[in-house]
């Protein structure tokens, strides 16, 4: 499947922008219907101005194998100096702009990440709660615990997968056994996978499994249906 570069600018608060790579359904253009959405954020590693790079991993790398892949995806590219809880609110923005110029079922948006992603997803999905039909997060950085004493109730009603590698030495499971503590604190819609032989790249085994993606078809955010 094709993966367009794109860059998106805003000027609500201050001129700022984001590079990203989009990719349509193969009958797209045949069709009628609206689309569930995937946003994708990447690792660390993949920062920068160069896309091509982003398509390393997750997401664009899997769309880019397959021609049947049944997802709208967005796959942003985080500048060289920042990090994902810097971006909020141009990500927010850029979701909003996709809504506007595709067929997007709103019902069906959907969040994934990898390690600076996975923190992204969190701290994306914490500050618009509503949203997200599910989340992904894949060996994220668990947010600042202080804040969330009393669980996550703002997440209570989003599903959440989460993944984690046991042997993890960049991002411990810790911080992906504290996130899932606060939203089963809650009575969260949480699950949990924990490979126990996989350090971090924890991100090629859960892509490759076609298991997710029947699993987010499955979500609907309520709110929107």
């Amino acid at each position: 499947m094709k993966l367009l570069k794109c860059k998106f600018t805003t000027t609500s608060t201050h001129k700022s922008s984001l590079n990203y790579l989009l990719s349509l359904p193969r009958e797209y253009d045949n069709s009628n219907k609206n689309w569930p959405l995937i946003l994708f954020l990447h690792g660390v590693g993949e920062r920068g101005e160069n896309l091509e790079i982003v398509k390393k991993h997750g997401i664009p790398k899997i769309v880019s194998e397959k021609e049947d892949f049944p997802f709208i995806t967005v796959s942003p590219q985080c500048p060289e100096d920042s990090i994902w809880d810097r971006e909020l609110e141009i990500l927010y923005q850029l979701i909003q702009d996709i809504v506007k110029n595709y067929d997007i079922d709103v019902s069906r948006i959907y969040l994934t990440g990898i390690s600076m992603g996975g923190y992204g997803t969190w701290c994306l999905a914490d500050k618009y709660p509503s949203l997200f039909a599910a989340l992904i997060p894949i060996c994220g950085v668990s947010l600042p615990l202080a804040k969330f004493r009393s669980g996550m109730p703002q997440l209570k009603n989003t599903p959440v997968w989460v993944f984690h590698g046991a042997k993890d030495d960049a991002v411990p499971i810790h911080h992906s056994e504290e996130m899932v503590k606060l939203l089963h604190h809650v009575g969260g819609k949480v699950k949990f996978t924990i490979y126990p032989h996989l350090g971090h790249d924890s991100w090629t085994r859960t892509y490759e499994n076609e298991e997710i993606y029947d699993w987010l078809l499955n979500q609907l955010n309520e709110e929107f249906a």
